[in-house]
Order: C-alpha cells, then structure tokens, then sequence
C-alpha cells in the first residue's frame, strides 16, 4: 500500500528534510555500532575498561534519536500536514517513541545508581528497540520504492 500520494511524493522528493534525513540516519547508525562494539567489549572484559565509554555513547545515541524524529517531525509537517504521528508515519513514530523512552531510562536507572550489569543491559536493551525502530523505516523505505518503480513502469508516475 503506497505511503504517499503524487502530491505529497513530490514534496517528499523536493523536501529538504529528507536530505537531512538521508544524513542523519547513516550516521546514527555508526554511532548504534560504536555503541554496540564498545558495550559488548566492555561487558566482555575486552579492550574497553572504562564504564564511562558506554555512558557516552548512549548519551551520543540518544542524542541522535531525538534530532531525527525533530527533524522527521518536520519533514512530516512538511509533506503530511502533521509535526508527528501522522497517519502515514504513525508506527514509526511510535517505535521511535519506544527506542526513546528505552534510551531515556538508561539516564534514569544511571542516576538511580543502579550496578553496572543492570545499566549494561538497558544499553542493549535500548540498542535494540533503535534497531527494530530503523528496521521499520528500512523495510517500508524498500517497499515505497518498489511501489514508485511499479508506478514508474506503468506510467502512473
């Protein structure tokens, strides 16, 4: 089922949000790996010895989430008419609202004091609700390309 009418495909493809958009998310990516990586070798006893690496890298991921759905909440605004959970965005907002509260509650456990293991495992935990989150958008970014090429065959487009 295509996301976009002709009218809102083509602000989508004139929108300057969605070149941010196409900048942003690589880099979160990166910055999810890194994130990852340096998670697992310090709960692994490998290389990373310092807990304060994993601290800072959910800070720099968190940071990321919150700067792609601001500005995917314009890009929304721009091309649904709507800042955020839009009809056609509206389950990716949601799942982008979940990876934030996970990351957020790593802050909040943190300065709860809790040990090391129980932050580790909110750090993953958190790694994982981006990844699900991302692979929402991947998925449907595939097939609202696979619809805009069968348009394109057609002559619809």
């Amino acid at each position: 089922m295509p996301r976009y009418t002709p009218e809102q495909l083509e602000k989508r493809n004139a929108s300057k949000w969605t070149t941010v958009q196409a900048i942003l998310a690589p880099i979160q990516f990166l910055i999810f790996l890194a994130g990852l990586t340096v998670t697992y070798l310090y709960s692994q006893g490998v290389w990373i010895t310092d807990f304060t690496w994993i601290t800072t890298f959910v800070i720099l991921k968190t940071a990321m989430l919150v700067l792609i759905f601001v500005t995917g909440g314009f890009f929304e605004l721009e091309v649904f008419g709507q800042f955020a959970f839009a009809h056609e965005f509206f389950w990716e907002d949601f799942g982008s609202a979940i990876a934030m509260i996970v990351h957020i509650s790593y802050f909040i456990l943190f300065w709860m004091g809790l040990d090391e293991q129980m932050l580790i495992t909110t750090a993953y935990l958190a790694y994982l609700s981006y990844l699900i989150n991302a692979a929402q958008f991947v998925i449907r970014l595939l097939l609202e390309k696979h619809n805009e090429k069968k348009l394109k065959a057609s002559g619809a487009a």
